[in-house]
């Protein structure tokens, strides 16, 4: 009979739930010791001593069972062993607990003691002195510096503590190896403070890994509270620079812009994966709706030169000094106003971003739509700007919405076809054949349009040009129903992806000097996507659970 036990890597810490787990593996036990008796014909006899209810007995063993016995045994022996170590185990598990709160009982009341001391002699400053603004100011300024002092203190000892006990719960997974002790320097929302924790190595993958680190959620020597708000104002502000300016400002956080990019970078990376996530069902906080909207459209703003070579573009040239990005939202209806025009649900609208191609982007923009309660909407609508690409991306990703393009660039088309007709817009008819053409298309003309401006140009030397022009409404006429849609109560316009882009992306990219790579931002721009969707709340939880999980603990409450 061969019993295999597991053992654990000599680099790992044992700890009272690791021995208990080996004690459980051991199934047989006997006391005694087994020796040989004498020889015989046929080899050794053996004899077992034990002591047993106060004195030594002895018992014949048959040689085929003694290497049964043995290894019994040597588990009794094995299981006292154990045990010994359980027990010493615990005994320094409480001692230094009773030594912890020891240490933390006396730690406070010394902390609270200086801050007490300082703030008062803060008082004494200005009751003593001449009564300004600028005395305010300092006092406020100095006030917070003092009660940050023992705040960052208090948070240092906390994450020490959790560090220690991180470290001696961590089982090391196999190919591990403990490589000691390894000290950070932590950022928090009052300083900066010393962390000392584990630190494991795998050779085989050439990976290491901070088992403390992934519990506190740190992200890269910060933690989670401070590296949230770091990453809004860095996605946020108009740049990295007015970030730091404003963290020092309102928080006394000292932190460089460029240290600002290096920690939004790594998050906005995994902001951009959670905003092209699986949807395999409806939010929460989801319900039936009358109408979901959906829309989408591009802006450019300058790039690097690197990230534009080979690109086609505007330039005289024929080179680009740009790069698009598409940012699509998604809204809801669920009334109109006392005139009969649609009203937009306060607070419904969530944006996803992509620096990646049209055919990639309409799949992100369906799963956002099957958040928000694809399945259970009564009517779709999917407001675009009448460009071919958007219109097919509608066709794939959402065959049953109901495609409208955007009235207000069925407007700027008209005006466009009209100069072609006149020759200029200097003309004295354009503005008032140009109003005349809006209000048709409002009236579902689109379609006595084209058949009027085709019977108005026939042989004359702008026919082509016309025809060129007439392309747009020829393509959209189903598209351009306006009366119809009108009384199904729907949006005509695209203001709220035209807002978007403007407030989204243009704020942000579009600020004087600013050259982007596609990496910086991209990853910049679903941080603002996430944040102007009101959803920081679930993408941070979301990330703290994919720390933990790199410790294989259960995740977070959700």
């Amino acid at each position: 009979m061969c019993m295999a036990y597991t053992f654990f890597h000599m680099n790992t810490k044992a700890t009272p739930e690791s021995i208990l787990q080996q004690i459980t593996q051991i199934q047989r036990m006997d006391r005694g010791t087994v020796s040989i008796l004498r020889q015989g014909p046929q080899g050794p006899y053996y004899n077992h001593q034990c002591y047993e209810d106060g004195r030594n007995v002895s018992r014949y063993v048959p040689a085929d069972q003694v290497p049964d016995l043995k290894a019994a045994i040597e588990d009794f022996r094995r299981f006292q062993q154990l045990v010994e170590e359980y027990v010493q185990l615990v005994v320094e598990r409480t001692r230094a607990g009773r030594q912890a709160g020891l240490k933390k009982k006396t730690s406070t009341a010394q902390l609270l003691l200086a801050q007490d001391q300082e703030i008062q002699q803060l008082m004494v400053r200005f009751e003593t002195g001449e009564p300004n603004g600028k005395a305010v100011q300092q006092l406020e300024m100095l006030l917070r510096t003092a009660i940050f002092k023992p705040a960052n203190a208090v948070v240092g000892f906390l994450l020490q503590a959790a560090a220690d006990r991180v470290d001696a719960a961590y089982q090391s997974q196999p190919g591990q190896q403990r490589k000691g002790r390894e000290s950070l320097r932590v950022g928090c929302l009052f300083g900066s403070f010393p962390l000392e924790r584990d630190y494991y190595y795998h050779p085989g993958k050439k990976e290491g890994h901070y088992p403390a680190d992934a519990a506190l959620g740190l992200e890269g020597g910060n933690t989670p509270a401070l590296a949230r708000l770091v990453c809004l104002e860095g996605a946020d502000e108009a740049s990295y620079q007015k970030a730091e300016d404003h963290l020092r400002e309102t928080g006394g956080i000292l932190m460089s812009s460029r240290q600002i990019q290096r920690l939004v970078q790594p998050v906005g990376a995994a902001a951009q994966k959670w905003q092209e996530r699986e949807a395999l069902k409806p939010l929460p906080d989801s319900k039936p709706m009358p109408i979901l909207y959906l829309s989408a459209d591009a802006t450019g703003f300058p790039m690097r030169r690197e990230e534009l070579e080979g690109r086609p573009g505007k330039q005289p040239d024929g080179s680009a000094k740009t790069r698009s990005a598409y940012l699509g939202c998604v809204f809801t209806q669920h009334k109109r106003d006392e005139k009969g025009h649609p009203v937009r649900d306060y607070q419904s609208t969530t944006y996803v971003s992509s620096m990646g191609p049209l055919e990639d982007f309409g799949p992100t923009l369906r799963q956002e739509a099957i958040r928000r309660g694809l399945g259970e909407a009564k009517k779709t609508v999917l407001l675009i700007d009448g460009a071919a690409g958007l219109e097919n991306m509608g066709h794939l990703n959402l065959r049953d919405a109901i495609q409208i393009v955007d009235f207000w660039h069925g407007a700027d088309h008209a005006g466009q076809v009209v100069e072609a007709l006149l020759g200029n817009k200097e003309h004295p008819e354009y503005k008032a054949r140009r109003r005349r053409w809006v209000r048709r298309l409002l009236g579902n003309g689109v379609e006595n349009l084209i058949k009027e401006a085709r019977q108005e140009s026939i042989g004359k030397p702008q026919a082509q040009s016309v025809e060129d022009e007439l392309g747009y409404f020829v393509h959209n006429v189903e598209r351009m129903q306006y009366r119809t849609f009108r009384r199904e109560g729907f949006f005509i316009g695209s203001g709220v992806i035209e807002a978007g882009c403007k407030t989204v992306i243009g704020s942000r990219c579009k600020q004087s000097g600013m050259f982007w790579g596609e990496p910086g931002a991209e990853n910049v721009l679903a941080l603002r996507c996430i944040h102007a969707s009101r959803r920081l709340d679930q993408f941070w939880k979301e990330r703290l659970n994919t720390h933990a999980a790199r410790n294989d603990c259960l995740k977070l409450a959700a």
